[in-house]
């Protein structure tokens, strides 16, 4: 099936791809190079996943990290589902897992990655879950997009595309693992 039609069937007449697999594979890389880079190496780095695409993202960087270092990163992830701040406001949602690596994340850096930083909301979640967990050294923050619209004062530490965006338009995320290809869809909401 022609992926074009397929995706216009999903997400719309307007939806086009901004990074498809070789982009997303190649800031992947350049990702896993800024966090040894900035960590001095990746001793005492952890990656932590939010459900659902970057728990995938969060593995593939500490595959990239492997091949860099000559070691095995810890990668885990973390389910912020309780710590949102709109629990009301949204149908119920499943409880994910939160798996931490068996050497837990004290004094360690702490690496939380996500597929979209948006207004920021989620990631303030994920800071109120690690806290509950442990007290890392240190937190970083890696997207794989970041398309503005903070309401929050965060930001990231390691951004794979900025992609400026109205707030007319989506951002969606495919990952091989869930959707079965890799791709980064820019397109219109639909009319309500």
């Amino acid at each position: 099936m022609d992926t074009r039609l397929d995706t216009q069937q999903q997400y719309g007449d307007d939806a086009r791809p901004v990074l498809e697999g070789p982009d997303i594979a190649r800031v992947l890389t350049r990702i896993a190079h800024e966090i040894v880079e900035r960590a001095k190496g990746a001793d005492d780095v952890v990656l932590l996943g939010i459900p659902t695409r970057g728990v995938f993202l969060a593995r593939r960087l500490a595959e990239k990290l492997a091949a860099i270092t000559g070691t095995k990163i810890p990668v885990g992830s973390l389910d912020i589902t309780m710590y949102r701040d709109d629990l009301r406001m949204r149908p119920a949602r499943a409880i994910g897992r939160t798996e931490i690596p068996a050497d837990g994340i004290d004094g360690r850096l702490v690496v939380l990655v996500d597929d979209v930083l948006f207004s920021g909301r989620t990631i303030r979640a994920a800071l109120d879950a690690l806290g509950d967990i442990g007290r890392p050294r240190g937190v970083q923050l890696a997207v794989l997009v970041d398309r503005g619209h903070r309401e929050l004062p965060i930001r990231a530490d390691y951004v794979g595309k900025n992609l400026p965006t109205s707030l007319r338009e989506t951002v969606k995320v495919l990952l091989a693992e869930e959707d079965g290809r890799d791709t980064v869809l820019l397109g219109s909401k639909p009319a309500s």
